[in-house]
């Protein structure tokens, strides 16, 4: 069996040209409701260095941000079972009433971390709750989308669901562009000390006043047309969850929607927009002020091209748009990473290029760097001192075998420095091991301030025309890929086990395939010390996708989606 359900044929109804009152009442409704609550869910991505800081002090600075990078994934992880929870809730009682229960929950749970004391208050409780609440936030948002694209969908006549779906596309990127301009505005108006301590609790206190908004919103909505024709006519479904997974026909179309769509077009999205300013501020040294402001700049001039290949699919399929995407995103994410390096930070560019850093060591000698729950005394051989300090400082180094046994050597430019080995007595380094190591870093700190290597990027330096064009094409690429795939997925699946169907896909190729990618990035720059390696896992994704997507998933505009065989 094909992955769109060919049986059910092509439409005869010849598309309208104009949109209804009620039409645009949906859009601009469901719209809203889903921008403020992906603002609520990217407040913290936004916030991660601040959150690291608040809710994780018992750890060294390396791993406390990858544990906030956890914490943040952790709500990406249960997206999938909130697909599952409120996709059958969807189905056996309707759209509106599931993503208005969904709302709640994030409004709630956002509003909840603004006033979550932090780690230096109430200890292990805070980053525990922290992580409950995100939880929530991911189980909510695994119920959205798939309530908002189906509604949306599901009013819209035929010929135009790529444009009327993808304003719910927009609504992601918006989304984050609003908790960006927040967070600006907050940081500006306290300054960056005050920021630092209390100010970055004010973009989450705000989120009841959205939440507020958003339900009045969702409550003047009616139920969706195709779903009120199933409930009057009997038809819906009694076990969506039996008949979405339990059936191998509905089963291998979840699988390809998976494989060859959702996965690809997350990575794509998150990399774009993520991990771009993560590696902005954490490798590139960028401060966070101006990425965001360029970040924030390219989302807002490449958002309108959501809606630009929304209406292109309509005309020309959903299919070659977003495969087109990812072929271009396997292909340029290296040279436009490195591209963003030289426009954002031309004195380390010219460093790595003059005076590159390498570690010769023993390979057995040598840990995991992206260990998140690794202490500074767990990394004591001479290779882990020497890596971890490195990594800590975002330095980018190459990885040469050393003999068996022998010490670590840091070399920058022609010069070498060799590690110390580090020796722990009750849980803490030897008063030897602290001076040694401690001369150590000093040498290394030293002389990479002699071979030109920043310790911040120079605003003076930098090329922000490029920079923003740079990030303005990830941001396409992003539109590209996201743009035409809520209307794809609609039409993969029969309007009763709908919303059930095309959640579980989605979530897991967004929450699990794309939530983790700047988790797994960053670690896998940390482990290998190239700051450009992390892209390899985007890049790998990306292109399974469009293998995946070119080979077995066929075009679905013309796909009549009030069938429900």
């Amino acid at each position: 069996m094909a992955a769109t359900a060919d049986s059910r044929g092509a439409s005869p109804i010849t598309p309208r040209s104009n949109v209804t009152g009620e039409e645009m009442k949906v859009i601009f409704a469901s719209s809203l409701g889903t921008v403020f609550e992906w603002y609520d869910f990217y407040l913290y991505g936004s916030l991660a260095a601040i959150i690291a800081k608040q809710f994780f002090s018992a750890l060294d600075p390396g791993a406390a941000f990858i544990f906030s990078l956890l914490a943040f994934a952790a709500g990406f992880l249960v997206r999938p079972f909130g697909a599952l929870v409120f996709g059958r809730l969807g189905d056996m009682i309707g759209r509106k009433y599931t993503f208005l229960v969904t709302i709640l929950i994030m409004g709630l749970s956002t509003f909840i971390v603004g006033l979550l004391p932090s780690y230096a208050s109430i200890g292990m409780t805070a980053p525990v709750v922290l992580v409950a609440l995100r939880i929530l936030q991911g189980l909510a948002l695994g119920g959205e989308y798939g309530g908002a694209a189906t509604y949306v969908a599901e009013h819209a006549p035929h010929g135009k669901r790529g444009e009327y779906t993808s304003w719910i596309q927009t609504t992601a990127t918006m989304g984050l562009f609003l908790s960006l301009l927040v967070i600006l505005g907050v940081r500006l108006s306290t300054g960056e000390e005050a920021f630092a301590a209390w100010g970055w609790r004010i973009p989450f206190g705000v989120s009841i006043i959205l939440l507020a908004v958003s339900v009045w919103i969702r409550m003047s909505l009616s139920e969706s047309p195709a779903f009120q024709k199933m409930k009057a006519e009997g038809k819906t479904s009694k076990a969506p969850l039996s008949e979405s997974f339990g059936q191998w026909k509905n089963l291998k179309i979840v699988i390809l929607a998976l494989l060859g769509l959702t996965a690809g077009q997350a990575v794509v999205w998150y990399t774009g927009q993520f991990y771009a300013l993560f590696f902005l501020t954490q490798q590139l040294k960028v401060d966070a002020t101006t990425a965001n402001l360029l970040i924030a700049g390219g989302l807002l001039i490449g958002t309108p091209c959501f809606v630009l290949f929304g209406m292109l699919s309509d005309r020309i399929g959903r299919k070659p748009i977003i495969m087109l995407g990812c072929l271009l995103a396997a292909l340029t994410y290296f040279p436009v990473f490195k591209w963003l390096t030289e426009a954002a930070n031309p004195d380390l560019a010219r460093a790595q290029e003059s005076a590159g850093v390498t570690v010769t060591a023993d390979p057995a000698t040598c840990s995991f760097q992206g260990n998140p729950v690794a202490r500074e005394i767990d990394f004591y051989s001479s290779c882990d001192i020497a890596k971890r300090y490195l990594v800590q400082n975002s330095v980018s180094y190459g990885n040469v075998a050393g003999a068996v046994g022998s010490k670590a050597i840091v070399k920058i430019g022609d010069k070498t420095i060799e590690a110390p080995v580090g020796h722990v007595a009750n849980q803490k380094f030897d008063e030897a091991s602290v001076k040694e190591i401690g001369a150590f870093k000093k040498s290394v700190t030293d002389e990479l301030k002699t071979a030109g290597y920043p310790t911040k990027a120079d605003p003076d330096k930098m090329n922000k025309p490029l920079m923003l064009m740079l990030l303005t094409y990830l941001v396409i690429l992003v539109t590209m890929v996201y743009g035409p795939i809520a209307a794809m997925l609609v039409e993969l699946f029969p309007t009763r086990i709908r919303y059930t169907s095309m959640s579980l896909p989605y979530h897991i190729g967004n929450g699990w395939f794309g939530g983790l990618l700047p988790t797994t990035a960053f670690a896998i720059v940390a482990s290998t010390g190239n700051m450009y390696n992390g892209l390899w896992y985007p890049i790998i994704i990306a292109a399974i996708t469009l293998v995946v997507g070119t080979l077995f998933i066929r075009e679905t505009k013309d796909v009549d989606i009030y069938a429900n065989d």
